[in-house]
């Protein structure tokens, strides 16, 4: 009988557990579709924003800007890494935080200087267990990053840059590119190259529009006419395509989170059913030893009294 009992009590429990997992699961989707749809909105603005950058920064010769301005050799390195404040998402957090030490151990193989800053409470207390010093922590991003908060961000990133503090920003982050694509990306923020706006958004896989706004970053350059003067216009359009591809980060970050997530819930679940299908199968079996046994006791003093 105590075996009988230890299996309900197991079997109560697992259930319990699928219960939660399951809930959990719901919610992650949920929060998926609405992460995803923030994506798919901002995807558009991002790229033409970026387009226009780019284009301005590579026709426009006669003038320049500070984050435009690529400083060689490269001494002093931040890094920006990008994880969750919770866990339970399979490894999610894992792929960027081996992407991220695997990239920190190449800077100290060439002797650099790269300093870190971490987004999300499990960065935070993984390089607080490695004892890593860090320059600044960031725990206010959940799954519904705001761009007011990014641009508070971006805007420390960009003075850093432009007074010479730093001579590279980049980004570690899971990059989205389709429900059953993400990939942990080291990006360059700072400075703002052509080049990656070629590389588009991690929302593309997803959309109907996806041809479309790849075909923007193809398009050939154009002729502008500059109202004001062009150093006045790169001024407003670089710094803002800079704090828009932070903030396109958070939100690639923020959808494969509830991804990673609802995948992982989604597997504990099934394994919770096959579970309490493997302790009900046990507890049957040992219900009926322990039936059996006993009408062998009762037919065994039957016989006795005979």
């Amino acid at each position: 009988m105590a075996k009988l009992r230890v299996l309900v009590q197991r079997r109560k429990a697992v259930r319990n557990i699928r219960k939660i997992t399951r809930t959990m699961e719901l919610i992650a989707g949920t929060r998926f579709r609405r992460a995803l749809d923030r994506a798919i909105a901002a995807r558009d603005y991002a790229y033409s924003i970026n387009e226009i950058a780019a284009d301005l920064a590579k026709n426009v010769t006669e003038v320049s800007h500070p984050l435009l301005i690529q400083r060689n050799p490269v001494k002093n390195s931040l890094l920006l890494i990008i994880c969750s404040n919770r866990g339970l998402c399979g490894g999610y957090n894992a792929s960027i935080l081996r992407e991220a030490t695997q990239h920190l151990k190449e800077f100290q193989n060439d002797q650099q200087t790269m300093r870190l800053d971490l987004s999300g409470r499990r960065a935070i207390n993984f390089f607080k267990s490695q004892k890593v010093s860090v320059r600044q922590t960031y725990t206010q991003f959940e799954d519904k990053p705001t761009y007011a908060q990014v641009e508070q961000l971006a805007e420390d990133f960009i003075r850093m840059y432009a007074i010479g503090e730093v001579d590279r920003i980049e980004v570690a982050y899971m990059r989205f590119y389709s429900l059953s694509r993400q990939r942990p990306v080291i990006e360059t923020l700072l400075p703002f190259t052509a080049e990656e706006v070629s590389k588009g958004g991690g929302t593309t896989a997803v959309s109907s529009n996806a041809t479309t706004a790849t075909s923007i970053s193809k398009s050939p350059s154009a002729d502008y006419d500059f109202l004001p003067s062009a150093s006045e216009i790169l001024a407003e359009i670089v710094p803002a395509a800079c704090k828009f591809k932070l903030f396109k980060c958070y939100l690639d970050a923020a959808v494969s989170e509830q991804i990673a997530r609802r995948i992982a819930m989604k597997a504990a679940t099934e394994n919770a059913a096959d579970l309490i299908k493997d302790l009900s199968r046990q507890y049957n079996r040992a219900r009926q030893a322990n039936i059996t046994r006993e009408i062998s006791e009762l037919i065994g003093g039957a016989e006795a009294l005979k």
